[in-house]
């Protein structure tokens, strides 16, 4: 298994809960941030850009959708990899979401194996892609 201990993922969601149990159970594997709704999201990947993002989409003030479609609209951000983590199951918000550029869809409540495996997933993709631009540069 790669190390991802050098990897920042950030956690954003509007119950406490979850973002504890999200951090604790992701904590073994990389740096774990939390953002307590959109707002806060936003200045700390503006600030602070993580390698990967789980986002809820139900959050109040900004939902997940309008923070992924600020960060995508942005050159600065629009390349971190966004993995929407929601009760939101229907086809039809897996499809805007895949549409405003998030990467994947974890379901609520999430299986600990399958958050483990999709974060690791697209981690690696991420390093892969920076190896990938490295070598082109050479």
């Amino acid at each position: 298994m790669e190390d991802f201990s050098e990897c920042k993922v950030l956690v954003v969601d509007d119950s406490e809960f979850n973002l504890n149990v999200l951090a604790k159970t992701l904590a073994d594997e990389c740096e774990v941030k939390t953002a307590h709704g959109g707002e806060s999201a936003i200045r700390m990947v503006e600030s602070d850009p993580p390698d990967l993002i789980l986002l809820d989409i139900m959050m109040p003030e900004m939902n997940g959708y309008e923070v992924c479609s600020r960060l995508k609209s942005d050159a600065r951000t629009r390349d971190i990899p966004i993995v929407f983590l929601t009760a939101m199951d229907e086809a039809e918000n897996r499809k805007k979401g895949f549409e405003l550029g998030a990467v994947d869809y974890i379901t609520k409540p999430f299986d600990r194996l399958e958050l483990l495996t999709k974060v690791s997933t697209h981690l690696s993709l991420l390093l892969s892609r920076r190896e990938l631009a490295k070598f082109k540069e050479k």
